[in-house]
This record gives C-alpha cells, structure tokens and sequence, in this order.
C-alpha cells in the first residue's frame, strides 16, 4: 500500500475519474478529485474527497486548481492522472471547425497546460508519474469518430515526446488505452453532436440514427464492455509499479486492436474497424 503519495485526477465527476479517485484514496493516495461542476465538487467533498474545481477549457481555472494543490502540498506532487473530457460523434466532412477546436481544447489543450505545470514540480523533486487515459481509438481510428480520433491520435504522440524528453529525470510518462468502458460516455457525447452537427440535412443521417437509437438504450454499447474499475487497476500499476509500462490497453477490444495493428495491413484494419463499430451505428 501507498501512503502520503499525492496525485491530482482530473474528470472526477463520474466514470473513470470518479473510480480512480477513490480507489487511490483507498489505497492511501491524498488525492485531489477535480471537476468542473461546482455541484460534482461538493458531491465529492462530501464523499470525503479533497475536491477542487477544474474547467480543462478555462486556463485560469487550471492555474488556480494548480496553485491551491501546490498550498495544500507545501509545493509537492507525485503524480497527474489526465482524464477529463468528452467524445465529438459526426462524420469528418460534417465535423465544423469549432467542433474540433472545443474537441482539443478540453482534450489535449488543457491536458496539456496542466502537464506543464505539473513538470517542473516533478523535475525539482526528482520523481513523478504522468498517466494520460487515452483510447484504443488512439491507435485504431472508427468510423464517424474523427474528432475523437484526432485528439486521442495528437495525445499519443504528445505522450510518446514528452516520455523521450523526460527520460531520465525520475519522471514516467504512461499512457493507459481502455477500449469499452462503462460510464456516462456515450449519453455525454449527445450534446455537443446535436450542438455541431447538421444530422437531419446529412448524407449520413441513416447512421446517425442508429447512433441515436443506441445512445437511447440501456446497457453497455459493445461487447467485452469492463467497468472502470478495470482501468483503475492499469492506473495502479502505472503509478506504483517501479517500472511502469509506456502503454495500458484495458478490455479485450484494446489488446487485440494493439496486436492486429502490428500485423494486418491498412485496408484490413479498416474493414475489421469498420465492422466492430457496427458500420457507424454505435
């Protein structure tokens, strides 16, 4: 067991975060749940969490949540576990600019601007964990999931440099890739495609609604689904192993996706993608 190890996690509210959050506390983390909702923040306080506000889209919100962590710690950090943010669905030729700019604002910028503070914390200490929760679709892209795609492909790579720049310096860079997971995923994805896209005037209208229907019914949306506590169980291992691994691919789709991609060629791995999201219904 861990003990007076601080992380911070961001995405707190619900799903992964929320599972991280406590399982870490359980094991003897301080840990610092941050959320954007003033709401999911109390929520969290009063469930004996030390919650802080957290907007990935506000850098303001960012450097204070930073700042308080850092009063609280006397300047310390062991470890971030960048996880908030949401899912933009739509077809790429029907994807507006300001859907992927609030896609990688809340994604990867504000990760990202987080990251950066968080560094030098860790270079003046010798040591820290960095644990990025990515996506199988950061390596296998789906269908009708080009934003997200993009953003959790630009996250690898980002990962992959900031690990090859930190070498050395007692800093782990990990990067976990869960494939299905249950979570508020799926019904958070329905406001921001009903917010950008043009669904009833596009030549995939068909498939949005079967995206639709599925979004409406219970239960998981795709075979192999785990609950988060799968990926808090990478998570641990990423933050306590004394050699953690670079990657974490969490649920049967992850693992074979990652083992397929080395060996299929392109146009094979499109129809295997193309398959297992349902031809763009799920």
């Amino acid at each position: 067991m861990i003990s007076a190890k601080s992380i911070l996690v961001t995405g707190c509210s619900t799903g992964i975060g929320y599972a991280v959050a406590h399982g870490l506390k359980a094991r003897g983390w301080r840990v610092f749940a941050t959320a954007r909702k003033p709401a999911d923040v109390e929520r969290l306080i009063g469930e004996g969490l030390e919650s802080l506000a957290l907007d990935l889209n506000d850098s303001g919100s960012i450097r204070a949540a930073f700042t308080e962590v850092m009063i609280r710690t006397g300047g310390r950090l062991d470890a971030l576990f960048n996880n908030g943010g949401y899912g933009q669905v739509g077809a790429v030729e029907d994807l507006p600019r300001a859907a992927l700019r609030e896609q990688f604002e809340t994604n990867l910028f504000g990760w990202i601007e987080l990251t950066n503070l968080v560094v030098p914390v860790m270079r003046r200490q010798g040591h820290g964990r960095i644990v990025m929760n990515s996506s199988v679709l950061g390596y296998a892209a789906f269908p009708y999931r080009g934003a997200y795609n993009a953003v959790k492909f630009a996250l690898e790579g980002i990962a992959d440099t900031l690990r090859m720049e930190l070498a050395g310096t007692g800093i782990e860079v990990c990067l976990v890739e869960p494939g299905p997971i249950i979570s508020r995923f799926r019904e958070n994805c329905r406001a921001p495609f009903e917010r950008h896209i043009d669904w009833r005037n596009s030549v995939h209208r068909g498939q949005y609604k079967d995206q639709l229907a599925r979004l409406a019914k219970p239960g998981p949306a795709a075979p192999f689904t785990l609950p988060p506590e799968a990926v808090l169980a990478k998570a641990i291992h990423a933050l306590e192993s004394r050699r953690p691994r670079p990657r974490y691919q969490v649920t049967v789709p992850a693992v074979l996706f990652w083992r397929l991609k080395r060996f299929l060629s392109t146009r094979a791995m499109d129809w295997l993608s193309i398959r297992a999201s349902g031809g763009g219904k799920r």
